[in-house]
C-alpha cells in the first residue's frame, strides 16, 4: 500500500536528515498551488551530498512501494527537483537555493516542519 501524501512527506524529510541535508523545509502548497501538496526544500554541502540525498530518497521510496519521480537537474547545476505529483523535492546547493529562492517565493504556503 502506497504511503499517504503527509506520511510520504515525513519519510522524505527524514531520510534527507539522515543523509545530513540541512535548512529541510516542508511547506503546505496546498490551496496556493496547483501542481502539488507539499513542497520538499533542502540543502547540500557538495554535488556528491545532493546526488546521495536524491538518490537514497528515491531508492528509500521504492521500498516503500512509491512510484520513482520524475526526476530533473543534476547535482552540477546546484539543484534536483524530484517529482512525486502530489509531493515535488527541491535538493539545493546553498548557492542556487539562495539565488532562486524558493521559500520566499513560496511564502504564502504554511511551513508545517523547518529544520535548520
Amino acid at each position: 500500500m502506497e504511503l499517504e501524501t503527509l506520511d510520504k512527506a515525513r519519510r522524505i524529510l527524514e531520510i534527507a536528515s539522515d543523509k545530513l541535508a540541512g535548512d529541510i523545509a516542508l511547506l503546505d502548497t496546498r490551496g496556493i498551488c496547483g501542481f502539488a501538496d507539499y513542497f520538499i526544500i533542502v540543502s547540500g554541502e557538495s554535488n556528491r551530498q545532493l546526488d546521495a540525498v536524491a538518490d537514497e530518497i528515491v531508492q528509500a521510496l521504492k521500498k516503500d512501494a512509491v512510484a520513482p519521480p520524475h526526476r530533473e537537474g543534476a547535482a552540477a547545476s546546484g539543484w534536483i527537483l524530484l517529482d512525486y505529483g502530489d509531493i515535488v523535492v527541491h535538493i539545493f546547493s546553498s548557492a542556487q537555493r539562495e539565488y532562486y529562492k524558493l521559500d520566499e517565493m513560496w511564502s504564502a504556503a504554511r511551513q508545517v516542519v523547518r529544520m535548520a
